[in-house]
């Protein structure tokens, strides 16, 4: 029995790039992205294992190799735009926050479910693993191009800076393509709630 349910949510690719290797934040722009296992081709995030950052300090010391589940940073085109809006600019562009994707046509993009996947026409299926988190990194990189509005970005991000996501089947991704959104087929843990307390 499928555990996965394909919506009737799609979502259409706007924006693409990559985050060379090295230590800087921002993407350089692409026309199309060749995902393997291993994530989008040359790209600082890729790779099958990964070590540890600040998203997973309660469980594993910083540093530690885990398996990489942070491939690709994936935003929507309304989410960004409301950033634009909270921290006083028209516009957000996507390297600043170095994403790898940005998609248009799924509401409230970054509470979509984990483990929920984007589906390409070719196939090629990314897996959301969580949100992903808003961190000062961005902000700086603002800053330098827009002096006071840097420091305003963590709280307009504040849960609009998209998901990471990871590679479940290879494929190619195209300005332009439809994604279809599939979620996990199981209700929400009624202990949630508690847990989170």
């Amino acid at each position: 029995m499928p555990a996965l349910k394909p919506t009737a949510f799609a979502a259409r690719v706007t924006w693409l790039g990559t985050v060379p290797d090295g230590d800087s934040l921002p993407s350089a722009v692409a026309t199309a992205l060749t995902l393997g296992f291993d994530g989008p081709a040359g790209e600082k995030h890729g790779g099958r294992t990964r070590p540890s950052c600040s998203r997973v300090t309660s469980q594993h010391p910083r540093g530690t190799e885990i398996a990489n589940v942070r491939q690709l940073s994936v935003l929507s085109a309304e989410e960004l735009a409301q950033i634009a809006q909270g921290i006083g600019l028209d516009t957000v562009n996507p390297e600043w926050l170095g994403a790898t994707l940005v998609i248009e046509g799924i509401p409230d993009f970054t509470r979509v479910p984990p483990s929920s996947r984007l589906q390409g026409p070719d196939g090629c299926t990314l897996v959301i693993d969580m949100e992903n988190r808003a961190c000062v990194l961005p902000g700086r990189v603002i800053e330098a191009q827009h002096p006071g509005a840097g420091t305003r970005f963590k709280t307009a991000a504040n849960g609009r800076r998209g998901v990471t996501a990871w590679v479940e089947r290879p494929g190619t991704l195209r300005l332009g393509d439809t994604l279809r959104l599939h979620v996990p087929d199981q209700p929400v843990w009624t202990h949630l709630a508690q847990a989170r307390a």
